[in-house]
Formats: C-alpha cells, sequence, structure tokens
C-alpha cells in the first residue's frame, strides 16, 4: 500500500493521482454494446435469443422458454439451507422496515387568494433488475434494488440473471422470490440490457433499469440512459477507515481487505493520525492476507489503488476523507458522534469500531448500492424516492389567475414569448 502524509506539501497531488479512476467508457466495449442495442431495438426476441446462444450456450426456440416461473424461484427457496434462508429472510425484512421510513407522500398548501401548490407522488409502473448469474451472484443486491421499488409500489418487477450453459443460482432465485419479482428472464449482457430499454413481443419495455453489471451492462445502461431511467453507472469498489490509536488493527486490516476482494481496481484507504496504528495494521495485513481465499487478488487491489494516509489529526482525516467522497466510510473511533458532523461526503458512514462495513452491505437495513467515484458529491443510496417520481400540482383560482397572469405575462412577452403572454392574459381577463 502506498504511504501518504497530509504534511507533505504535494499531499494533495498525490492523493488524486492515487483516487483518480479511469472512468473513461472503452471504446471497444461501447462500440460491441452499440451494436448489440441496435439489433435488439431492431429484431427483439430473436437478437436476445441470438445472443443468448453466443455468449451463455443456451439455445432455446423461443425467449419464453427462459422465463423463470414462480414455482421455480419458490422451489429454489424451500431447497436452500436453512441457516441461509433465514439470513436471506432477515436481510430481506430489514431492508424493507428501513425503506418504508422513506416513502413520501404528496402534499398541497393553499395561497391566500385560493390558489393551491402542490406535489402528486407516484411509483413507477415497472422497473427491471439486472442481477449478474453464474460465478458473480449477488442475492444481496438483488435484495437491495428488489425490496425499495415493492415498498415504493412499482406495479411490476422484472429480472433478468443471466445463466452460462443453463447453470441457475438457487440462492439469486430464493432471493427474487422472497423480495417478489413478479417475472425473471434467464438472460443477461447489453441483449437484456436492450430488451428492457426497448420492449421485444415477450419482454415488456420498463421505465428504470436498476442493478449492477459488468463493463458491457454499463455500458448498456448508459447508451439506453433517456429511453428509461438507470439507478447510476458504478465504479469500482470502494472503502475508507478513519481510526484512532485505540482501533483494532486486525479489524482494519479486514475491513480494508473487504472491498480489495472484489476485484483488482477496488479501493482501500485508512486515514489515521496514530502512527503506532499504522505499524499495527501492516503488521496484521502481512499476517492475515496469506489466509484470505482471494489473496491474489486483494493484494493486486492494495498494491495497486490502496494508500495509508498519516494525518495530522482526526478532524483533518474528516477533511481529506470529505475530498475523496468514498463509497463506504467508517469511523473506527471511540467517539464516532464527534466526528459525524465533520463529515459532509459519503454513501454510507459505519459509525464505531463495532460496525463493519460488511453489516451495510447484507443486513443492517441500509442500502448498499451507493455512489461511487466522488459521486458522492452529488448522489445518494438507492432507496425507494429512486422508484417514485415527483408531479407538480398546480390550481389557480381566479384571483391567482388574475395576480399571477400579470407577472406572467410581463415575463413572458420579455422573453418574446407572445403565446404565453396572451394564455396568461385572456384567462385574466374573462375570469369571473
Amino acid at each position: 500500500m502506498k504511504s501518504l502524509n497530509t504534511a507533505d506539501t504535494n499531499f494533495y497531488a498525490s492523493l488524486n493521482a492515487m483516487t483518480e479512476h479511469a472512468g473513461a467508457l472503452d471504446v471497444s466495449v461501447d462500440h460491441v454494446v452499440a451494436e448489440i442495442l441496435a439489433d435488439v431495438r431492431a429484431r427483439g426476441d430473436v437478437a436476445v435469443l441470438e445472443y443468448t446462444k453466443k455468449f451463455d450456450k443456451l439455445d432455446v426456440s423461443s425467449v419464453s422458454a427462459l422465463e423463470l416461473t414462480k414455482a421455480e424461484m419458490k422451489a429454489a427457496y424451500d431447497s436452500l439451507d436453512l441457516a441461509l434462508r433465514d439470513a436471506l429472510v432477515t436481510a430481506r425484512d430489514r431492508i424493507e422496515s428501513y425503506h418504508r421510513k422513506q416513502v413520501a407522500e404528496g402534499w398541497r398548501y393553499t395561497e391566500a387568494d385560493g390558489t393551491q401548490l402542490g406535489v402528486k407522488i407516484t411509483p413507477l409502473d415497472r422497473v427491471g433488475l439486472y442481477v449478474p448469474g453464474g460465478k458473480a451472484a449477488y442475492p444481496s443486491s438483488l435484495l437491495m434494488n428488489a425490496v425499495p421499488a415493492k415498498v415504493a409500489g412499482v406495479g411490476e418487477v422484472i429480472m433478468v440473471v443471466p445463466t452460462p450453459n443453463g447453470v441457475k443460482n438457487p440462492t439469486v432465485l430464493a432471493a427474487a422470490h422472497i423480495a417478489g419479482v413478479d417475472r425473471a428472464f434467464t438472460i443477461g449482457g447489453a441483449q437484456a440490457v436492450g430488451a428492457l430499454a426497448y420492449g421485444t413481443k415477450t419482454i415488456p419495455q420498463v421505465d428504470k433499469i436498476v442493478g449492477p453489471g459488468n463493463a458491457y451492462v454499463a455500458a448498456a445502461k448508459r447508451r439506453v440512459f433517456g429511453i428509461v431511467g438507470i439507478d447510476m453507472i458504478a465504479g469500482p469498489s470502494e472503502i475508507l477507515v478513519i481510526a484512532d490509536e485505540n482501533a483494532n488493527p486486525d479489524w482494519v486490516a479486514m475491513d480494508l481487505f473487504s472491498q480489495a476482494e472484489h476485484d483488482e481496481v477496488a479501493q482501500s484507504i485508512l486515514l489515521t493520525p496514530s502512527a503506532a496504528l499504522i505499524d499495527r495494521v501492516l503488521a496484521s495485513i502481512e499476517t492475515l492476507l496469506p489466509q484470505m481465499p482471494r489473496k491474489d487478488i486483494i493484494s493486486a487491489s492494495l498494491s495497486g489503488r490502496g494508500m495509508i494516509v498519516h494525518t495530522r489529526s482526526l478532524v483533518e482525516a474528516c477533511e481529506v476523507s470529505n475530498h475523496i467522497a468514498p463509497e463506504h466510510l467508517e469511523l473506527s473511533v471511540a467517539d464516532p458522534e464527534a466526528l459525524l458532523p465533520h463529515i459532509k461526503h459519503a454513501g454510507a458512514v459505519f459509525m464505531g469500531y463495532g460496525s463493519s462495513e460488511s453489516l451495510g452491505d447484507y443486513v443492517a437495513g441500509t442500502n448498499h448500492v451507493l455512489p461511487t467515484s466522488r459521486s458522492a458529491r452529488f448522489s445518494s443510496p438507492l432507496g425507494v424516492y429512486d422508484f417514485q417520481k415527483r408531479t407538480s400540482l398546480i390550481y389557480a383560482s381566479p384571483e391567482g389567475a388574475r395576480t399571477l397572469g400579470r407577472a406572467a405575462a410581463t415575463l413572458a412577452y420579455a422573453e418574446g414569448l407572445q403565446a404565453h403572454a396572451r394564455a396568461a392574459e385572456l384567462r385574466m381577463e374573462e375570469l369571473p
């Protein structure tokens, strides 16, 4: 891991160089995705079947044959080990409980002249949920996306999940069952995104596409944005730990590992004013790393993008953290409440020694779909609000139509929009 010190004159330049991630779209990937999307838009089910045969080695005669039944999803749930089944249900229940507090309600207010203004809240009609399949199967992500959609009142949740060589992950199917997924198709890649975005004879068009995927899925989501909504374009996983001198070095090391094990470009950062803790954490890394099944990935991530930053104080550590705006932020300190007012930018904040990032990934109840690549400066975790839309309500009373109309007409004339002005003036002239 690279060592930095905030006392260095070129600290922020070095920090920026280390935290910068090449988020530019791979041109070759984008070219392939553009062709696939155009083909799916033009040929629908036929194109989806061809790409599924090519990429997933599934040769069927119709897209209907790729649809999972609710009975199949229920059977997968019934087949699971009881402990795993209970863990899924616990996660689902806690995610649902947390997200129910996010449900927004419409509101109105009436002005003195009787004019009313307000907002109407409406859930989306249909949402598409992309779920990685095969080796990279994440039932927890399915729950994090599907449960808030259901809580929001989305009419229909349609899941797409690739099943290379026809191998279906029973835990993913079980999660779909307990999350209330309405329909599911065993398709993946850009072709699945295209099918959801444009609709085919078998797969209905959705209003929004959510869920993680590989570079091809991300490129496809970027391209269909505007035709449908998307959740976000996620970058590599990130964790930043702010720790004091009493933090457990083994816990800190393992927390750094927890994101590094995702992939080689994930980023793990430790900020601390304690030189002694830095030495202890480095020793823990050396001891614990060989024990990790994914040690090669962790090692590549830590050596390529990992950092340990010696700060002059915990408050300065917060300032550096705000600059980075991490996806996951752990306040591994004795008094996290004292630091929280100094935190402005983070996807999720884990407060205190006992709050591991892993809890947020699975069962805390908060959403683990979080902004990455510094987008926590302007973005929020996925939530119920991503599956609801707001519509403005305007009722102008006769008096309001006259008084507001006069100002509206004046502004419209100033902008050279005579029809706008006359639309307001006609009501001023004719309403009782």
